[in-house]
């Protein structure tokens, strides 16, 4: 095992003995995508790469929510399938406006300087309804944070399962993405990239994907498929470095559980 694989930051969700904590780490396949014809979605390696990139916290009470459109928490109608007490964790419409709102009965712990990004389970969408999205500093907030949800489609019933994701949590180092700094310059700066765009256009492979969105079948008809992004490929056929076409996320485990691995 090499030092990185032994290297682990702890994610930590302290959760109330009253409350049960539903988390697994998010799954790669989605149903819409193996329905696509000859499953052609799943080729899309930045598609299931994403898919599993995080932790899902699952549903417990299964129900359906209708919102009339106004703004009011009583126009934000919710059924549920149980006559389970209220926990702490059931949707709710706290806000109004149609949102629905999901307590996590926990307060996680991320490692000092790391938020916790909070978003709807990736690349599976839910018609009537869009996740909300939050960025939570998560090494020092000291109450469990909400889930919101917003509906869009006044009238229309939205339905969700229990053992459903309603989050996705993804830690995300505080200041990251400012460490960046965008900058444009002409392809021709670069003349190793360009000739590696030469090569590609040269095969033909953007006309593969046009066809083949065009089409929507597994079969293109015409020059086979590439995929040398999915085999982690350059142009001239050597590997791409620290290439990955899965991830491996541990599940939130106990005390316990963990000493004894």
């Amino acid at each position: 095992m090499s030092s990185h694989e032994d290297d682990h930051d702890e994610l930590v969700a302290y959760s109330f003995a009253s409350h049960e904590f539903d988390a697994v780490p998010a799954q790669r396949a989605r149903e819409w995508m193996v329905k696509t014809g000859g499953s052609f979605a799943n080729r899309c390696l930045p598609l299931l790469m994403a898919n599993e990139s995080g932790w899902w916290l699952l549903n417990r009470h299964a129900f359906t929510a209708t919102w009339n459109g106004g703004p009011r928490r009583s126009d934000t109608e919710l059924q549920f399938d149980d006559d389970a007490r209220p926990d702490g964790t059931q949707a709710s419409s706290l806000f109004g406006y149609g949102i629905l709102t999901w307590g996590t009965g926990c307060v996680f712990r991320t490692p000092p300087g790391v938020d916790l990004l909070v978003r709807g389970p990736a690349n599976l969408p839910k018609d009537g309804v869009a996740a909300l999205e939050g960025l939570v500093e998560a090494d020092w907030i000291e109450v469990p944070f909400t889930v919101s949800w917003k509906l869009t489609r006044p009238g229309l019933p939205v339905r969700f399962e229990q053992g459903e994701p309603f989050a996705m949590v993804v830690p995300q180092g505080r200041r990251d993405l400012e460490r960046y700094r965008p900058t444009v310059r002409p392809l021709t700066d670069a003349p190793e990239l360009l000739a590696t765009v030469r090569r590609w256009t040269e095969r033909g492979e953007r006309e593969q994907i046009r066809t083949f969105a065009a089409e929507h079948v597994p079969d293109i008809g015409g020059p086979e498929w590439d995929g040398t992004y999915l085999r982690g490929a350059t142009s001239d056929g050597s590997p791409a470095e620290d290439h990955r076409v899965r991830r491996e996320l541990q599940p939130f485990t106990s005390a316990e559980e963990r000493s004894a691995q």
